[in-house]
């Protein structure tokens, strides 16, 4: 027998697939009518609600396509106020910006960050108010489909495949798997650097018969030295240090396992992704880490929720002495420089041409 709630979400679902479908159908027939643009225009995005670490790999490429051109980042900007074509900059705030613009703006001193719902007006100011503009990254675009990018890479979670997933609301795949044909490149995210090159071959060819190209890629996340939220100021933890652990992220499993390889103990306040701190969150904070016994004890968040964090005045100083974030960046298992050299061959030749 079907549970009713059960029945409902997969009713639910078929609605969902439906209207996606007919979507992207429009879109593909030129009923609904996508824009190209002059400049390179390279869309980071999945057909996952979250969770597959975008917000790093923009960053990675923002930098490294920084040698050739100038770089221009445009992103909505997920649960901002503020409305409209805005530039983000490193003293913005997240209610303008959201947070991970402000977090990619903060990061990337070397590129200019913008935010805009509509990023086909997005584009197109960022051209008339930077006529040398050379390449922009378009941050989780991939269903903004009114863009045509002449490169779209899609990510992917190696814990969560988009293969192995089902559409909203029964899964969260927010595309039908086959939307992974539109798709220059894929990259599988999160994977631990021990994965076999077998192993790494089976996903490969599973990617591959569910129509994905063979541009495919593996990364995983490489943490950086802890650092003091509020002067950024080295941190350190130590085997009998106990952590508490603070997250607003879609998935933060790889970070509580890898805390939990270097501290004696971690103990886990889990907040939804993008969640806008209280202060009564900030007491739930302040009691866990009172809680915690012994004086070698800190607590760590990521930069994603430290820009947050730090936006809020009234935290006990003994709070704010032992918050810390840990930084993160995008670490190649292999074949890096073939990435690079196809990414440097589209913006790099584009921009030369213009």
């Amino acid at each position: 027998m079907i549970m009713p709630g059960k029945l409902f979400l997969w009713t639910a679902s078929k609605i969902y697939s439906i209207a996606v479908a007919v979507r992207n159908r429009l879109y593909d027939l030129g009923i609904f009518r996508s824009h190209s643009f002059s400049l390179p225009v390279i869309c980071v995005g999945n057909i996952t609600a979250g969770g597959t670490g975008k917000t790093p790999h923009v960053i990675y490429l923002a930098e490294k396509l920084s040698s050739i051109a100038s770089v221009s980042v445009l992103s909505r900007g997920y649960l901002r106020r503020s409305r409209g074509f805005l530039r983000v900059t490193a003293d913005s705030t997240t209610t303008v910006s959201g947070d991970e613009p402000l977090l990619m703006a903060q990061s990337l001193p070397q590129a200019q960050v913008f935010v805009d719902r509509d990023r086909v007006n997005g584009i197109r100011e960022i051209i008339i108010k930077d006529p040398e503009a050379g390449v922009v990254i378009l941050d989780d675009g991939f269903q903004h489909r009114a863009v045509r990018a002449g490169m779209n890479i899609i990510l992917t979670d190696f814990t969560r495949l988009m293969t192995r997933d089902r559409l909203l609301p029964l899964g969260m795949l927010r595309e039908h798997i086959r939307a992974v044909r539109r798709a220059d490149v894929v990259i599988v995210t999160k994977t631990p650097e021990v994965t076999s090159p077998s192993a790494r071959e089976e996903i490969r060819k599973e990617l591959t018969a569910a129509g994905a190209c063979e541009t495919i890629f593996f990364t995983s996340l490489a943490y950086g030295q802890l650092l003091h939220l509020f002067s950024e100021n080295a941190g350190e933890i130590r085997r009998n240090t106990s952590v508490l652990l603070v997250t607003g992220i879609a998935n933060p499993a790889p970070l509580e396992d890898y805390l939990g390889t270097m501290a004696g103990n971690v103990y886990h306040l889990a907040f939804p992704d993008h969640h806008a701190y209280t202060m009564a969150d900030i007491g739930r904070i302040t009691s866990a880490f009172d809680l915690m016994s012994g004086p070698d004890k800190i607590i760590v968040t990521t930069a994603k929720d430290g820009v947050r964090l730090k936006e809020i005045a009234n935290i006990a100083d003994h709070v704010r002495q032992a918050l810390h974030y840990l930084p993160v960046r995008v670490q190649f298992i292999e074949d890096e420089e073939l990435f690079l050299n196809k990414v440097y061959s589209y913006a790099g030749k584009d921009y030369q041409n213009r």
